[in-house]
């Protein structure tokens, strides 16, 4: 599919529009010196933590439990990312830990 340069043009501003849009309308619809509705507050509270174990049953909705290694190397990894958020309460640092274990398992022990 071949776009013409109007089309590409267009495409790109309307990406780049909606890009900002999604940037700025928080700001524009909860401004600094005005409290947040509740139901704003809950979803804030309660949202991070489903996505959190959204994201860990897709993780492991590929795994072979009857075969090895089991899913050895995804419960290490998730053992591995809650030791490091429990000891040092830096998501960053138990993501990139329990990405980086897994890795190292998948690609040398269980080769």
């Amino acid at each position: 599919m071949h776009l013409t340069t109007l089309q590409t043009l267009a495409i790109i501003l309307a990406v780049a529009a909606g890009t900002q849009l999604t940037r700025w309308l928080p700001f524009w619809l909860f401004p600094e010196n005005r409290q947040p509705p509740a139901a704003i507050v809950y979803l804030g509270r309660v949202l991070p933590p489903a996505m959190m174990g959204l994201l860990v049953v897709y993780c492991l909705k590929g795994v072979s439990w009857l075969s090895a290694p089991h899913g050895a190397p995804e419960l290490l990894a998730i053992a591995a990312v809650v030791a490091l958020h429990t000891w040092k309460r830096n998501v960053l640092l138990s993501i990139a830990g329990g990405t980086a274990l897994y890795m190292l398992l998948v690609q040398t022990v269980f080769s």
